[in-house]
């Protein structure tokens, strides 16, 4: 399917996949934040022979009572925040196709994807699943190819600084250890105590833990690595940990306030532990993300589908020079 009108780039199958995590977006997350209710708890004793409150309503009835107000937070967030810069950034990517529109909507691509792993093999079994497993594959297909579509060797050519500058080095890897340090301890304890994690709740697994320290952990030191080689690979990697980083930044706090609203006690040293880290993270995200934005230059170059530029606007950049 390609089409083309005058000055955009053609509509091609990712920017499809794209308009269909739109879609399935603001489906599920509608459909999460319209599950808020507080009225329908029950108790139950999970696998663990522990006691545990199950919050009873919605797509997450059979979540724990602990656990949905964190969905839902995040559901607002993804409605409200990344929804609408998605679709600003496929609009603009199809309008202009440069360096700078193809990385912001790889960039939120990226954390589409995280979102979508995090539901779909995080959230207990409910009437939305197969939208769950529609939105997981199309964000990841989608992700898969807008990175392969940029021409990772030429991103070095178009930006006017030298990566990774000292600061970016030390975000990342003090980015790639807070979250050992938010949650290793969790896992620490509960093998010294011989029991599943505190907050294991009515689930088999922590999908948080794995993700941010299986994955996104050992991506911030390999962005590290790429950087420091001049691979353009890393500064794909680089603008997709900034905006992923960014958005929990928000997501964190708004996901407190839900708890709080239902009524859950949270302690001062987790609010410091768990999201305190990730806002001031959060800061450092955005600060860094302007900064390797506004060092792009030659900013009408084009990347195709193929990873080359229009080498008519790299002529005239060129013999302007």
């Amino acid at each position: 399917m390609t089409v083309k009108g005058k000055g955009s780039k053609q509509f091609e199958s990712v920017d499809l996949l794209v308009v269909c995590c739109i879609v399935l977006l603001i489906i599920v997350t509608l459909a999460g934040i319209c599950s808020f209710s507080t009225e329908r708890g029950y108790y139950v004793t999970n696998q663990y022979g522990d006691n545990i409150k199950i919050f009873g309503n919605g797509i997450y009835k059979y979540d724990s009572f602990f656990k949905a107000p964190i969905f839902i937070g995040s559901d607002a967030v993804m409605l409200i925040l990344v929804v609408p810069l998605l679709t600003t950034s496929l609009i603009q990517n199809l309008k202009k196709g440069t360096i700078t529109t193809k990385l912001k909507l790889t960039a939120l691509m990226g954390t589409v994807l995280y979102y979508a792993t995090s539901i779909a093999f995080g959230v207990t079994y409910n009437s939305f699943h197969l939208f769950y497993i529609a939105l997981f594959g199309c964000s990841l297909f989608a992700f898969i190819c807008l990175v392969r579509g940029m021409d990772e060797k030429k991103l070095r050519d178009v930006h006017t600084s030298i990566l990774p500058t000292k600061g970016v080095s030390i975000f990342l890897v003090c980015s790639g250890i807070a979250l050992f340090v938010a949650w290793l301890p969790d896992i620490i304890s509960s093998l010294l105590n011989h029991r599943s994690l505190e907050l294991i709740e009515v689930y088999t697994t922590e999908i948080t833990y794995v993700l941010d320290m299986g994955i996104i952990s050992p991506l911030m030191l390999l962005c590290l690595y790429l950087l420091k080689r001049k691979n353009g690979l890393g500064d794909i990697i680089l603008i997709v940990m900034l905006r992923l980083c960014s958005v929990i930044g928000i997501m964190l706090p708004v996901q407190t306030i839900f708890q709080l609203l239902a009524g859950i006690e949270l302690p001062v040293p987790v609010l410091i532990s768990k999201m305190g880290i990730f806002v001031i993270l959060a800061c450092f995200a955005v600060y860094f993300e302007r900064f390797y934005y506004k060092g792009i230059h030659a900013e009408d170059y084009e990347f195709t589908q193929e990873g080359r530029r229009n080498e008519v606007d790299l002529n005239i950049q060129e013999s302007n020079k």
